[in-house]
Order: C-alpha cells, then sequence, then structure tokens
C-alpha cells in the first residue's frame, strides 16, 4: 500500500510544478498558447459505429438514492450480479455486465475511470461505493464487445467514467442530507487553479443503519439491519509540460464496512489507488498511462441457523498494475490511426479461517490465490469516406495465469487439501469492424461485429465460498471466456431537440464461467459451452425548452447452451438474466437553479439460479429529485428513491429472500451545483 499512498501525496506537487499565470475561461484554463484539458484523447470519427449512451453531469448527479448504479440504471440493460445496491450487497456481488451476458457475479463490461480500469484485482468487482457521482463530468456507455486499448475485459461493452473539470465543479461544492432512517451522505470539494493546471480534492462520506434485508415474517433475534459505513477521498491534479502535452494524476483512497442479513455478518473493502497519464495532442497524438491498485476485502460468514461465525475471510490483499501506450501518427485527413500496448498484472491472496456453528471452535485455515497478466497490442484504423465511416481493428492478447495455489489445514496444521495450479500462457487474437453512414443530416446507420475475451479471476480460479447451505468451488482449470458477436441500428434525429436510437445485436460467449449446480446444496464454476444473447435496444431523447425525457429501452432473449456436466442447463437462461429492463426520466428546469425530475425504472423476472427453481419478480421503482434555489449558490435538496415502495426480491434461496431498498426520502442542502 505504501506505493500508492506515496503516489497520493505526490498529486499536489505535479499541480504546483505549473508556471503561475493562469487565465480561465468558461471551459478550459489558457495561458498564452498552453491549453489543460484534464482529459484523455478525443473519440475516434468512427465511434458512433457501436452502441453507445452518453450521461451528462445534471442526469448523474440528479439520481434519486445519490449512487452510480442508480445513474447507470438509467441505461437499460445494466445490471449487477444482484439487484441490491452499493449499500445493502456485499461487495463481491457487485460485477457490472449488459445484454443479459451474466452468469456469476464478476463484471463483463470493462468500467474505466479516468482511462484506468476499475475492476477489483482479485475478485473483478466494482467498488461502486468508492465512485461518487459529483466527481463526474460524463459518463459513456458501449453496449457490445471490442478491441482497442484495455479491450480485454469489455466482454459485454465499456463503461467510461471521466471526472468533472474545475468549472463544472466550482471552487467550492458540499452536500449534507439525511434520510428517514437517520442516514446520511455528506460531500466536499475543492478545485483550484495553479499556474496554467488545475487541483481537485473531494471526499464523500455515508452512512446509515440501514433497512432489514429480512421480510418481517422471517426475522430471528440475530437478524440486523444492513448497516453502512463508506468514505472515499480523491485528489485530482493537471499540469501543462508543453503547449500540446499535459501530465494528470489522479488519487483516491476508499473504505467501506456493511453488514448483511445477521448480526457480526460484517464485511469490508478498501482501496487506495494512484495513475500519472500523460496526453500529447500535436501532430502526432499520444497517451500513455500507467496505474497502482492496493485492494483488501474481508467478510464474516453467520450460519442462518445457530446464528454463530462460520467463516472468517478475514484478509484478502491483492494488488492490480498496469498501463497502457497509444499513438495515433499523422496519416492524413480521413484518417486515424490507433496503435499502441496495454498491460495489466493481478495479483492477490485469500485468507480465511473456518469455524464449527455448533461449538464455534477452529476446524479449518485456508490461503489461495495466484497472479494474472494480460498484454496487448492493437491496432485500428477509422476512414471517413464523406457520409461513410469505416473502422476497424485488430488485438492479440497474451494472457498468462500463475503461482496459483489453494491449501487448507485443520486446526492443528495438518493438511487437509491442497491444489498447485499450473502456469499456462495463451494468445488471443481479437478483432472488430464497423461502419456508420449519414443518408441524410436526420438519419444515421450504423452496423459492428467483434470479437473479445475476458481471462479468470482469481477468485474464480482459487476461491471456493459458501452462502449457506450451498457451496461453490473453485476450479483452476476455468479458460478465457470468447465473445463473438455483431450488432446493426440506426440513429434519427427528426427535429431539433429528439433523438432516436435503435440496435438489434447477436452475442455469444463461449466458455462463459458460471456457478454450475452439481448437486442440491453444491455448485461449482464452470466453462459452459456458451452463452447466447440476441436482443433489441432502444433509447430516445426529447429536449423542449425547460423539458427533457430520456428513456432506454431493452429486450434480451439470452439462453446456455449446455453439455456434459451442464447438459441439464441446455436451453436454460442465465442466473440473474432479466428479459425485459427499462428507465426512463423526465426534468424540468422552470429557472436557473432549479431541477425537477422523476425516474422510473423497470426490471424484469429472473431466475436466482442456473436451475430456473427459484424466480426474482419483476420490480418496477419510482424516484423524484427536487433542487431549489435558497441564494445563488445555496440550493435545497429532495430526493425519494422507490417512492412507489416495491418490493425488491434481489435473492430467493428456496423462499429464503433478500429484499431491497424500501420508500426512502431524503432531505438536505448542496453549494455550488
Amino acid at each position: 500500500m505504501l506505493p500508492s499512498r506515496l503516489a497520493i501525496l505526490a498529486l499536489p506537487s505535479l499541480a504546483l510544478a505549473a508556471p503561475l499565470l493562469a487565465q480561465e475561461t468558461a471551459e478550459e484554463t489558457e495561458v498564452g498558447d498552453i491549453i489543460v484539458l484534464g482529459r484523455g484523447l478525443d473519440e475516434t470519427p468512427a465511434a458512433p459505429a457501436y452502441d453507445t449512451i452518453a450521461i451528462g453531469r445534471e442526469q448523474i448527479v440528479s439520481a434519486p438514492s445519490g449512487r452510480i448504479e442508480d445513474v447507470l440504471g438509467a441505461v437499460a440493460g445494466f445490471q449487477q450480479f444482484r439487484r441490491s445496491d452499493s449499500r445493502s450487497s456485499n461487495p463481491s456481488a457487485q460485477g457490472v455486465t449488459l445484454r443479459a451476458l451474466g452468469g456469476n457475479a464478476t463484471s463483463r463490461a470493462l468500467v474505466l475511470l479516468d482511462g484506468v480500469p476499475m475492476a477489483d484485482p482479485f475478485f473483478g468487482y466494482i467498488p461502486l461505493s468508492a465512485i461518487a457521482p459529483e466527481r463526474l463530468g460524463s459518463i459513456r456507455v458501449t453496449r457490445g464487445g471490442g478491441s482497442g486499448p484495455f479491450g480485454a475485459g469489455a466482454l459485454a461493452g465499456r463503461i467510461e467514467l471521466e471526472s468533472a473539470d474545475p468549472w463544472a465543479l466550482g471552487p467550492l461544492s458540499a452536500s449534507l442530507l439525511a434520510n428517514d432512517r437517520g442516514g446520511t451522505e455528506a460531500s466536499l470539494g475543492l478545485a483550484e487553479d495553479l499556474g496554467a493546471g488545475f487541483v481537485v480534492v473531494d471526499g464523500r462520506w455515508d452512512r446509515g443503519k440501514g433497512f432489514f434485508t429480512t421480510p418481517a415474517e422471517d426475522r430471528v433475534p440475530a437478524t440486523a439491519r444492513a448497516a453502512f459505513d463508506s468514505w472515499s477521498v480523491g485528489l485530482r491534479g493537471v499540469a501543462p509540460l508543453s503547449d500540446t502535452i499535459e501530465l494528470q494524476a489522479r488519487g483516491l483512497v476508499f473504505r467501506d464496512d456493511r453488514t448483511l442479513r445477521f448480526e457480526g455478518a460484517d464485511s469490508s473493502s478498501e482501496g487506495q489507488d494512484a495513475s500519472l497519464r500523460v496526453v500529447g495532442r500535436g501532430k502526432w497524438q499520444f497517451e500513455a498511462l500507467a496505474y497502482f491498485q492496493a485492494r483488501n476485502f474481508s467478510n464474516t460468514v453467520i450460519s442462518s441457523s445457530q446464528f454463530t461465525r462460520v467463516l472468517d475471510q478475514r484478509n484478502t490483499p491483492s494488488t492490480g498494475l498496469g498501463g497502457k501506450l497509444e499513438l495515433r501518427p499523422p496519416v492524413g485527413d480521413n484518417h486515424v490511426l490507433r496503435l499502441g500496448v496495454d498491460y495489466r498484472r493481478a495479483s492477490g491472496e485469500l485468507q480465511e479461517e473456518a469455524y464449527s456453528a455448533m461449538s464455534g471452535a477452529l476446524t479449518e485455515r485456508r490461503r489461495a490465490g495466484g497472479t494474472n497478466t494480460d498484454f496487448g497490442v492493437f491496432l485500428e484504423d477509422d476512414w471517413s469516406l464523406g457520409d461513410l465511416v469505416l473502422t476497424g481493428g485488430l488485438r492479440a492478447d497474451r494472457t498468462t495465469v500463475g503461482d496459483g495455489f489453494y491449501r487448507a489445514v485443520d486446526a492443528n496444521g495438518v493438511p487437509v487439501e491442497e491444489t498447485i495450479a499450473p502456469g499456462r500462457a495463451d494468445w488471443t487474437l481479437g478483432w472488430r469492424a464497423g461502419a456508420t453512414y449519414g443518408l441524410s443530416d436526420a438519419l444515421h446507420l450504423r452496423a459492428a461485429a467483434y470479437r473479445g475475451l475476458r481471462q479468470p479471476t482469481l477468485n474464480e480460479l482459487y476461491r471456493p465460498f459458501v452462502v449457506f447451505p450451498v457451496v461453490t468451488q473453485a476450479n483452476a482449470a476455468l479458460e478465457n471466456e470468447r465473445l463473438e458477436g455483431f450488432e446493426a441500428g440506426f440513429g434519427l434525429t427528426p427535429a431539433e431537440g429528439i433523438a432516436l436510437a435503435v440496435t438489434a445485436f447477436d452475442n455469444k460467449v463461449k466458455g462463459a464461467i458460471a456457478n454450475v449446480t452439481l448437486a442440491p446444496d453444491l455448485r461449482q464454476r464452470q466453462n459452459l459451452p456458451a452463452i447466447a444473447s440476441h436482443g433489441v435496444e432502444g433509447g430516445l431523447s426529447v429536449a423542449h425548452g425547460a423539458l427533457r425525457f430520456d428513456g432506454t429501452l431493452a429486450w434480451t432473449d439470452a439462453e446456455v447452451e449446455g453439455s456434459g456436466s451442464s447438459a441439464d442447463l441446455d436451453g436454460n437462461r442465465p442466473a440473474q438474466t432479466p428479459r425485459w429492463a427499462a428507465g426512463a426520466s423526465l426534468a424540468w428546469t422552470p429557472s436557473p437553479g432549479w431541477l425537477l425530475s422523476a425516474s422510473i425504472r423497470h426490471i424484469g423476472a429472473q431466475f436466482e439460479d442456473d436451475r430456473e427453481t427459484d424466480v426474482l419478480p419483476a420490480a418496477t421503482t419510482l424516484g423524484a429529485y427536487a433542487q431549489m434555489p435558497l441564494t445563488e449558490r445555496l440550493s435545497l435538496v429532495l430526493r425519494g428513491e422507490n417512492l412507489n415502495d416495491e418490493k425488491v426480491v434481489t435473492r430467493n434461496d428456496g423462499g429464503s429472500i433478500d429484499l431491497g431498498a424500501p420508500r426512502t426520502v431524503w432531505a438536505g442542502l448542496r453549494f455550488g451545483y
């Protein structure tokens, strides 16, 4: 953890190194010919060939729950493995995906914050509570796989989060809200020009006693509320190195503590992240990035029958590091050529102890871990031919799995089980190609095809786990998942302020990793022959004066292709994947500083497990947000989540269920938004 802390402490000095003269405009800081933007290279001309949705800052900061997963829920088809949000779920279940390509709790969508992959190095989940929406300026969600920088892992798509610049944040921003259960949310942000650069520091703290995830009729004396206590601090600095080159540095530290279901069933996750990025916007454009992540996770499992500790997963330290180098040489006005390399390394170790539910005595000590790497080389070209833009790219990935082991000894140190996994390496070729054609100013057609991969996580390879009474075994022989897919769609803007987009897609994940049921209380992670998914996605936005409507709808037909030990699953729908999903919001800004909005989210029925035995019913929730200025910078804020108090079932294991957040009302103040 020390290297990342040192990197974080170095951020202010990087920004202070800039020259000491500055001139501010509405969008950028300029000194002579020096312009600092604080973001990566621009999107290429062929980006519209892929199914993409952009979310602006106004929509980001007005989510009814104030959580990033609520913001992303506006994109139909976005989902976590569980329906719970990041206050009332186990962090290790926070894998995110798109297009119903789920099956387990690992992320199949690549989540980037300022170009840096955010997935946990050991588990593959996203630390959602550490991503504060108020820090962000924009979000770009691209559904569908592909190559390009950090393309490995973008099996279901990419979610690109961009930090807000100082001019969006203002010199001082702060908020303090409380809900009707006594929970609080506090944030503070400071942004300052330093010479020709800038520095931004911000923090957020959420805490509350939470709600009961267990239905009233099933509660016992040991039942606990889903209490949560999380905080994060971010620091970001940008400074020019020349008139066309800038240095960007970012640091993030966070911790998240939660209780789930029973007293003592506590979990924690923490991290210290740091990154450096150098961006050149001259004739030869380039982007060089390096990052380091130190993460940890702990979890205590309580018996659902004896209500005593049965597992103490006390320590899971992991480290992620990597980087990329992308070059865009000048090859003519009609071409944008991208070539480069990237690298990711994940290592970690599980340390846990098992205890008897009856006596409380130690029964086993377990250790597991390993190291995964991915080295990628990519090449992509966009060719503009008037109204037609073509794009094509290749990507080669060398993945390695090494140092893998699982070891269990009894209370006296006598070996119980040991697995030493052989090291292995493989090369995989990925590609993507697309085209977009403007039939007129109002109608654009697009089509794309792609092939990508996802490497199994250390968690999937080596860590067994128990959600009593179900045991899920690890599998050190898991192979890479491989996606092949294609899509076609159109974008229509029939009038000013109206935009409609529709996409039809067909995706197949070969070797999809899922928790396969072997016996009533026994599952194992296995590579399925495939998960096939096809469907239609649509989006509509309408802006008229002070009113704005945004809506998305997704219909997805997904099924498992099973054989051998998974033959019984053939034709089944993957676990935790709904057929229908929809989201919509209506916002009204009657005058400057005012914002009134309402939102609706729908998620269709889905199965808890791969055998389709337990159903999570469909759920529709309503949300609202109101911001009313009291002074020029200070506003009263009211928020409501699940205002219709829908019963959202998030887990159903043979009738033992968990529930999502009930109706929750927030009130507070915001300054500088």
